[in-house]
């Protein structure tokens, strides 16, 4: 944005009743992060309505009524199951729009452990009870993705998504922040080391056989020996800002040059049916507010150890 682009955002608040102006914004729609190959494949899937899992809501431990897919957009929940579920019709929209408007999708690869559902298999974001309680907290056993199963649902996932838009291109990524906690009985690091590398061998296969996906670098960037451990904050989890800056310059070099034939682009594209697109405005105090707060999103991993 501070380069003059913009990402598409499909979903807006717009004061609906039963939300808050939380969350919107800092994704293309309302979802919250996505970490999974399976929550990828299954919030197309939803969006379609190729699927609809068995869990619906829970009571949230503060009250209200949670988004099993969707646990931590909305302090407090949604204060009735209608309004939960008329803002699921309205986020679902907007998923489908933006899965058909876009022209380069990303996403980033972040987790191999999740949790299934027991009844049908579906994939949360959290462990049902770090965000919720009582007896319709769901059921969910604990599952490590392997890399065929990562393959298996980002192959799936292309297919579906070409059938809606043929023409967008794909960028993959794999997220250089480290596991904070893992279910294995296993250290920490261990665990990382070999999620990063399920993703990272994963992504590589997508890429070979996929013509319209590309992978981009910023893992090796942020983890490779050449960077001497320097991007990395105190913790040596999180990545610096210099490291944030870095990885987006070499992103800049390579796809948003007009001089590398790139896939995005920093200048208007042709004029179409006559009209010139004009070029973003610069960037607002309200956007520079939202930049403010998309930098600020806590990773969904903290409310494990809160």
């Amino acid at each position: 944005m501070a380069q003059g682009l913009r990402y598409l955002v499909t979903e807006t608040y717009q004061a609906k009743p039963g939300t808050g102006d939380e969350s919107y914004g800092m994704f293309p729609a309302r979802f919250g992060n996505v970490y999974t190959s399976r929550q990828l494949l299954q919030l197309f899937d939803r969006a379609y309505g190729l699927k609809r899992p068995k869990p619906d809501w829970w009571n949230g431990k503060e009250g209200g009524f949670i988004d099993p897919f969707r646990p931590r957009i909305q302090a407090g929940g949604f204060a009735s199951v209608e309004l939960l579920h008329a803002d699921r019709e309205r986020h679902f929209a907007a998923v489908r729009q933006m899965f058909e408007q876009c022209d380069v999708f990303i996403f980033t690869l972040g987790l191999t452990e999740t949790w299934l559902d027991t009844t049908d298999g579906s994939a949360f974001p959290l462990a049902p009870g770090v965000v919720a309680s009582g007896e319709h907290s769901s059921e969910a056993v604990f599952h490590n993705l392997g890399v065929a199963e990562v393959i298996a649902d980002l192959d799936q996932f292309l297919e579906k998504f070409q059938t809606v838009n043929p023409a967008a291109k794909v960028i993959l990524t794999v997220s250089p922040v480290a596991l904070i906690a893992t279910y294995e009985e296993r250290h920490v690091l261990v665990s990382t080391i070999a999620s990063k590398s399920i993703l990272r061998a994963a992504a590589d296969d997508i890429c070979r056989r996929h013509k319209q996906v590309a992978y981009f670098p910023s893992y090796e960037i942020i983890t490779g020996p050449q960077t001497g451990g320097r991007y990395y904050a105190p913790d040596l989890r999180e990545v610096t800002d210099e490291g944030v800056a870095y990885v987006m310059s070499i992103f800049t070099k390579h796809y948003l040059s007009s001089a590398n034939q790139p896939v995005l682009t920093a200048s208007p594209p042709p004029a179409a049916h006559g009209i010139t697109p004009e070029r973003p405005a610069p960037l607002t105090q309200e956007d520079t507010a939202r930049l403010a707060s998309v930098a600020a999103v806590i990773c969904d991993e903290e409310a494990i150890v809160s």
